[in-house]
């Protein structure tokens, strides 16, 4: 019968290391956008549609690592406090484009401030040469299970 292997202790699983990393950096981001009254998926969807104005629920969805319903409630909730906007019909298709609204970009200043200085602070043990090693090693680790995803800017 063939040797399986196994983790030994979860203190030597990297995958488990990446997991609390992931809760840590959540956390704190939770905390930080709570006086905004912003969620991680929310300030996620304001920042992907900074970056990319015009994504669908779909697009947005993926990018914020939620299901379509949950970005569709998302995108809900910001349109209420009117930090984006969706036409009432799609231009063309079923894709209802989404935008900032100049609020939304308010907003969303005032969350970026607020997860960098999280990010800065999970940071600070390294250097900046480290980060950015550990940002390529990060990336390298998403290639190698689902090719196609890492991002390639940040392998250069």
């Amino acid at each position: 019968m063939p040797q399986v292997e196994t983790v030994e202790s979860l203190d030597e699983s990297v995958g488990y290391a990446l997991k609390r990393a992931a809760s840590a950096l959540r956390g704190g981001m939770d905390a930080a956008l709570r006086p905004l009254e912003l969620t991680v998926p929310q300030y996620a969807c304001l920042e992907l549609l900074a970056q990319r104005p015009g994504l669908s629920n779909a697009d947005l969805a993926r990018g914020a690592f939620v299901s379509r319903q949950s970005m569709n409630l998302v995108l809900r909730g910001l349109q209420e406090r009117a930090l984006v906007t969706r036409p009432a019909t799609a231009p063309k298709g079923r894709a209802l484009p989404s935008r900032l609204t100049p609020e939304g970009r308010r907003q969303l200043h005032a969350a970026s401030v607020a997860v960098r200085a999280v990010e800065r602070q999970m940071l600070t043990p390294f250097s900046p040469a480290h980060q950015e090693r550990l940002l390529r090693d990060l990336d390298a680790c998403v290639a190698a299970l689902a090719p196609g995803q890492a991002d390639s800017s940040a392998t250069s």
